[in-house]
């Protein structure tokens, strides 16, 4: 998958998102921390960001998959670095629907 898709996708979300929330939306780029960035995009937004991310990519984000913080680190990801997970993700499923097919 394109990342320059998954980039533009997660823009368009996150843009809905905050218009759904009555928020403003700052310019968002790639070096953009939507953790740190946007108003109020807590914890409990983040799922239903990264489920519309799935619908608008036709694939499926697994709901346990946080997108937008570094597991490890707790730190706040920039949207490149989102895009870089998202398709490592995406990838793995993919890996994982390829061996099962195989094993059939």
């Amino acid at each position: 998958m394109d990342p320059n898709v998954v980039k533009a996708k997660l823009v368009g979300v996150l843009q809905t998102v905050q218009s759904l929330s009555g928020e403003e939306c700052p310019a968002i780029d790639g070096a953009t921390k939507p953790v740190e960035t946007l108003p109020k995009f807590t914890s409990k937004v983040w799922p239903v960001a990264a489920g519309m991310l799935g619908i608008a990519l036709g694939k499926s984000i697994p709901c346990e998959a946080n997108i937008f913080v570094d597991e490890e680190s707790k730190e706040p990801l920039a949207i490149n670095q989102t895009v870089a997970l998202v398709l490592k993700l995406l990838e793995a499923q993919e890996a994982e629907k390829a061996e099962e097919a195989a094993a059939e």
